[in-house]
């Protein structure tokens, strides 16, 4: 820990108000104090309801995609009423606001997915129902399982059960990371990645500042994980590339080696019946090599698939 950085006033951290966002909250919160020296008073919790945890009957993407997570937060940092905003990363868009940067990320937690009703996808009995709100989700079980249906599952984590619960499904696809957060680690049975592999960004925690804010970007950088930092990167620029929204069904995982990182990816149709693999190995920062590897993935696909991304 570094000498103790005064403060003339607490700073002031925005966070979506669910359960889990708050767990996220608090985990930055507390990395912030540690790094700092500070005591219990120096950051002040601000939640907000997001758009997205108000309408729960659609996909997201029929109500205004991932900024539905993001919005209100937006504002509250670019007319000063908070410092900075802690976000689940995997459902921050690829574009963002120019006045806004990406100042840190925690430690990346565990990335795989959790199926919770069953031991495993060949263990759901057939003709069952899978309850998810995610098109990749959706894409890789019928992928794996024709005879599997699908059914819309939007919510915190804690409908999600309550769903389960009730039988409106067989069992529901749940990150990982989401699920330790919570306290809930015994919780279901964990998917390999080379089974499903996860949505880019998934079990990293970023923390958004305004971008001339020097002073809280350099308070925010002494809690940044360079190894999350840089693969959670890649990750997006593979995901800009592609230009997909959140109809679109993609993949992609990157891990450190040294100074390089090992870039998977796939795009696959709604169905599962059309899948596209590749990965590369990239110096970290280079976001061409990402976007190469994105080019390569939609020169495969057919013209069906395409239509699902370059939007």
């Amino acid at each position: 820990m570094s000498d103790p950085v005064s403060l003339d006033r607490p700073l002031r951290l925005g966070t979506r108000a669910s359960p889990l966002a708050m767990a996220q909250a608090h985990m930055v919160a507390d990395a912030l104090r540690a790094a700092h020296g500070w005591g219990a008073e120096a950051v002040e919790i601000h939640s907000v309801v997001a758009s997205g945890d108000k309408v729960l009957d659609r996909p997201l993407a029929d109500i205004g995609g991932k900024a539905l997570w993001t919005k209100e937060l937006d504002r509250a940092l670019l007319e000063g009423d908070i410092d900075f905003a802690v976000h689940s990363m995997k459902d921050v868009e690829t574009i963002r606001p120019d006045e806004l940067a990406i100042a840190a990320m925690l430690p990346r937690a565990d990335v795989r997915d959790r199926l919770v009703g069953a031991a495993g996808l060949a263990a759901v009995r057939q003709g069952g129902v899978i309850g998810t709100s995610s098109p990749r989700r959706a894409a890789q079980v019928r992928r794996a399982r024709p005879d599997l249906s699908v059914t819309l599952f939007r919510g915190n984590v804690q409908t999600r059960l309550a769903k389960l619960e009730a039988a409106e499904v067989d069992a529901t696809l749940l990150a990982a990371a989401g699920l330790d957060r919570l306290g809930m680690s015994d919780l279901g049975a964990p998917i390999a990645c080379e089974e499903m592999l996860p949505a880019p960004a998934q079990g990293a925690i970023g923390v958004e500042c305004l971008r001339d804010n020097d002073t809280v970007r350099a308070l925010l950088g002494t809690i940044c994980h360079r190894d999350t930092y840089d693969c959670v990167m890649a990750e997006r620029a593979l995901l800009l590339a592609l230009g997909g929204s959140c109809h679109s069904p993609i993949a992609a995982l990157a891990l450190p080696e040294g100074e390089n990182l090992w870039l998977r990816a796939e795009i696959l149709s709604i169905d599962g019946a059309e899948c596209h693999q590749d990965q590369c190995r990239m110096p970290r920062g280079d976001e061409t090599a990402a976007s190469r590897l994105a080019v390569g993935l939609l020169e495969r696909a057919s013209a069906d698939l395409r239509k699902l991304f370059l939007s």
